[in-house]
């Protein structure tokens, strides 16, 4: 499949690469001058393949309530929302943001390789809610402006979302009627690297003029796939399908914040025979000498094995190789340990996720 962007980025000499069924950028000038572009400048992403699902209706908030382990009554309209799809056994399907438009009104966005799972696990748990659920996800377009500069740019795009507070948004249409967006845009102070930005939720025949209204600020340069992992492996930011897949709870995946437990949820009366009895929790890993931790690397404290990696990189903020996973939760933060990957052994710190 291919973004409504796909003939931009060809055009740009991207190098190309299969995602989750997408064809999809992984690099344009290469992954280490883009990630520094990013965390000191800024950056242009599209990132259309990612899932738009409406939940509307009479019963949409007490339906939400019941969806997710974060309590939406208790946030306010405007509000970008992180949280998770969880199984009855209250494992992670995906994790996700949620736009509270109104108490009647949410967009979610799930991840691109679990779009049709989530809009049918949505569906099948709608019982007797009074909701609409529409997947939109082929007729919209997402593009991401990340860096500290991001806001500097946005006086030339949509200089009201500077006035934004990090994870809210506005509908951008009601602002602009002269840019012919329609309701369904909606502009967010969000991201996944770590850094200051925007997201634009657009119909699909608004992405193309967009990307080049945005491009053509000579700040801002496009950024691929490589980057974007990189960035986010830097803070600490899961990855659906790779850190997480059906197989763990937001407890062990670090973000157990997302839970409120004062309402009831898919997932909550596992979740809570789980609570007192967690095995491993996520981490993160910084090399101390030149190994670079890949997915699967085994953890060592001696002869001890204390845990597996998910992800693992070479850093460009720290010039080193570094690494998120699963850690025996005895073994304290900033222990000395060793990281195997297939036959080399090194040495490495362990840290908490954030390791930037």
């Amino acid at each position: 499949m291919r973004t409504p962007l796909y003939n931009e980025i060809v055009k740009m000499n991207a190098k190309m690469v299969d995602f989750h069924g997408w064809d999809m950028p992984i690099q344009f000038s290469g992954i280490i001058e883009e990630h520094k572009q990013v965390r000191s400048k800024v950056g242009l992403f599209d990132v259309s393949h990612m899932g738009d699902i409406t939940i509307e209706g009479r019963d949409a908030q007490e339906f939400m309530i019941y969806l997710f382990p974060t309590d939406i009554s208790k946030e306010p309209i405007g509000k970008a929302i992180y949280s998770a799809y969880l199984t009855p056994e209250a494992n992670m399907i995906d994790d996700t943001i949620i736009y509270k438009e109104a108490e009647d009104k949410y967009l979610v966005v799930p991840n691109a390789a679990t779009i049709e799972k989530i809009h049918n696990w949505i569906i099948s748990n709608r019982k007797s809610y009074d909701v609409r659920i529409n997947n939109l996800s082929d007729r919209m377009s997402c593009l991401a402006l990340q860096g500290p500069m991001a806001s500097e740019v946005m006086k030339g795009v949509f200089p009201e979302a500077n006035g934004l507070e990090h994870f809210t948004f506005m509908g951008a249409s009601e602002k602009y009627p002269e840019k012919g967006l329609e309701n369904a845009t909606v502009v967010g102070r969000t991201g996944y690297t770590g850094e200051d930005g925007f997201e634009f939720v657009v119909p699909n025949k608004y992405a193309v003029g967009l990307w080049r209204e945005i491009l053509s600020n000579p700040l801002v340069k496009p950024i691929g796939l490589g980057a974007r992992d990189t960035l986010r492996m830097e803070k600490g930011f899961l990855l659906s399908g790779q850190d997480f897949n059906e197989d763990k709870n937001p407890i062990e995946a670090g973000v157990s914040w997302i839970i409120g437990w004062d309402h009831d949820f898919i997932g909550k009366k596992k979740l809570l025979e789980k609570k007192g009895n967690i095995k491993e929790r996520f981490r993160g890993v910084v090399a101390s000498d030149r190994i670079v931790p890949r997915i699967g690397s085994v953890l060592k404290r001696g002869s001890e094995v204390i845990g597996t990696l998910t992800s693992g990189s070479f850093s460009p903020t720290l010039s080193r190789g570094i690494g998120l996973g699963y850690v025996n939760p005895g073994v304290e933060i900033d222990s000395e340990i060793t990281i195997q990957t297939r036959n080399i052994e090194g040495k490495g710190i362990l840290k908490k996720p954030r390791m930037v």
